[in-house]
């Protein structure tokens, strides 16, 4: 009975047990005796204290016994009665449960390290756990265990299974994963606004089927302990930009930015683009979540409007470098004004969906030049350290040779930054009439004709030996179908504008400089930087699969070039490169020669 206006006990988190009530046997009324003192030996009061201090120590015995069961069920980190992989760690130290389930991955070693079956889309192949990082976390295993919930009841007469914290290696599963599936993916289609000329050509998104890397993890982490094989399924993926999203950057967008032209004002005047610029530099760009945003490509633009930004910015101007008394002499470079290409490509944005209040107003800020002469000079330029020459005929008053003399023009005193990849065609761009390249003999479809910027190959040879024996990568070069023997075999290469290129990587921690010189019948390309080999040579092999010749008689006329016709082979050539006394790249380049007909201008004698 709870009385009110009393406080309650404190509450007691003891766990409570339930004592029977225990009946003594009546055997009628004890008979009362007198004591010396007149006390009486019958006072019932006497019995009821006995009673009770019988209760009392039945009740003590029970309680504790429930303590030491207790005590017995809290024995250890982790809670009696749990197991792992069917290893009983119940009632262990974190540190015993740990020892005991790395023995039993010991002794099941041999089965975790069975290749595990694996299916997508039908396709079926094995992996080897290890190959993926399949593995069991034991510390994380033996935490989970520990943490395992357990009434008190049951931790004294109560069982539990706690399943193994298995971990993968993500990344690496997903890339074995696609080796497997192979082209049975189904990429997403990617959202696309592009325009020909000014009309926007619009991409529909459409979903895919892929691999997804977590869920991959997932299931084959659930499959391995388990032995069967796992099928991985495959998601369906959708692009971010929905069909409704994209609709609407074409009407906002996409459409009144080429509705009329813009005008670009800066405090040196002024410049109209066109809508055919805007075409060309608003750009929709797609992530790989099909993200479709909208930018503006300002190096595009300058190139869609020519000349007409040469009134407004001053372009900055590297230092230079040239060859000097006979060793390298920095000169400074100077800065320029250019235009504030984020600030424009922001302001551009903002006014292209606009119908009215086309104008934007650039800032021109000050540019620095990329290479200073403080800059260059501690690039370690500072020896040749190679040098190559060809020769031609003809003298400089032929168109050949004055060609030779263009390109190398063009080319002497370019620095390569280190690491950074040097392109011909990149470098001089496209050698026409307009660049001061005049017709000469070139070889196209198999026969000599004449061509603007013949010759050049001539050029590209020479370069290509001098950073060949300079020990430079070799990153693109094709040599010319037939061999000429004013080109070393196989080390040369040819070049056409656009689809031929030369190409060089500056594979050093130093700085290159391209030194060009020429007389009336030499080319010479010399490589300064700072030497790091002791030799670089070339070996041959033997010239094997000759072929002859064929006679060709082609009709008469000045696009007729009659030849002797040149042997056919294929040949090795070994690059052979030494530092500190021991050979450190051996590089094998290879290359068949077809036999050049032997042209003659005329029909066939009868």
């Amino acid at each position: 009975m709870t009385l009110y206006g009393e406080k309650s006990p404190p509450a007691d988190d003891r766990p409570t047990v339930q004592v029977t009530a225990v009946t003594w046997p009546d055997d009628g009324p004890e008979p009362v005796t007198t004591g010396a003192a007149g006390e009486s030996n019958g006072d019932p009061r006497r019995v009821r204290r006995v009673r009770m201090l019988l209760a009392a120590g039945i009740a003590g015995g029970v309680l504790a016994a429930v303590a030491g069961a207790g005590a017995w069920a809290y024995a250890g980190d982790v809670p009696r009665g749990t197991s792992v992989l069917g290893t009983e760690l119940g009632g262990r130290s974190r540190a015993d449960a740990d020892r005991e389930l790395r023995a039993e991955l010991d002794r099941r070693a041999a089965t975790l390290a069975t290749p595990l079956k694996v299916t997508i889309d039908g396709r079926s192949a094995e992996i080897n756990p290890a190959d993926v990082g399949l593995t069991v976390d034991v510390p994380a295993t033996v935490a989970a265990a520990a943490e395992a919930e357990a009434h008190p009841v049951s931790r004294l007469v109560g069982s539990r299974t706690v399943e193994p914290v298995v971990t993968v290696d993500v990344g690496r599963l997903d890339d074995a994963l696609r080796k497997v599936l192979g082209d049975r993916a189904q990429g997403m289609t990617m959202p696309a606004i592009t325009y020909q000329g000014t009309t926007p050509k619009v991409v529909q998104p459409k979903p895919g089927l892929a691999l997804d890397p977590q869920r991959s993890a997932e299931v084959v982490r659930a499959g391995w302990l388990a032995g069967a094989p796992v099928t991985v399924p495959l998601v369906e993926r959708h692009p971010a930009t929905t069909p409704e999203e994209l609709d609407r950057l074409v009407s906002e967008l996409a459409k009144p930015a080429v509705a009329a032209p813009v005008t670009l004002r800066t405090g040196k005047g002024s410049v109209t683009i066109p809508p055919a610029a805007i075409a060309k530099s608003l750009r929709f760009s797609a992530d790989k979540a099909g993200k479709l945003t909208p930018s503006m490509d300002v190096k595009r633009l300058r190139a869609a409007l020519g000349d007409k930004l040469a009134a407004i910015e001053v372009p900055p101007k590297n230092a230079t470098m040239t060859i000097s008394g006979g060793r390298p002499v920095a000169t400074e470079g100077r800065s320029g004004q250019q235009l504030d290409t984020a600030a424009l490509s922001r302001d551009l944005l903002a006014v292209l969906p606009k119908a009215d209040g086309r104008e934007v107003t650039g800032e021109l800020k000050p540019a620095a030049p990329e290479l200073t002469a403080e800059k260059l000079a501690g690039l370690g330029i500072k020896e040749r350290v190679s040098t190559f020459t060809t020769r031609f005929t003809g003298g400089m008053a032929s168109s050949r040779s004055q060609n030779i003399a263009t390109i190398a023009r063009e080319v002497d005193g370019t620095v390569v930054l280190p690491g950074k990849t040097f392109s011909l065609n990149g470098h001089t761009g496209e050698r026409g009439y307009a660049q001061g390249y005049r017709d000469a003999p070139v070889i196209l479809d198999g026969k000599l004709v004449p061509g603007v910027g013949g010759g050049t190959s001539q050029f590209t040879t020479t370069l290509f030996n001098a950073t060949y024996y300079a020990g430079l990568e070799d990153v693109e070069h094709k040599p010319h179908s037939y061999w000429f023997d004013r080109y070393p075999a196989v080390i040369e290469s040819t070049i056409f504008w656009p689809s031929l290129d030369f190409k060089f990587r500056n594979n050093t921690e130093y700085g290159v400089l391209i030194d060009t010189s020429y007389t009336s019948s030499t080319i010479t390309v010399s490589i300064w930087s700072t030497k790091i080999y002791d030799s670089v040579k070339t070996e041959y092999g033997p010239r094997r699969n000759i072929t002859t010749p064929k006679q060709i008689h082609l009709e008469p006329g000045p696009s007729c070039i009659e030849t002797n016709g040149i042997n056919g082979f294929t040949q090795d050539a070994f690059r052979v490169i030494k530092k500190g006394g021991v050979v450190v790249k051996r590089e094998k380049f290879t290359w068949r020669y077809d036999a050049e007909p032997r042209y003659v201008c005329g029909p066939k004698p009868s």
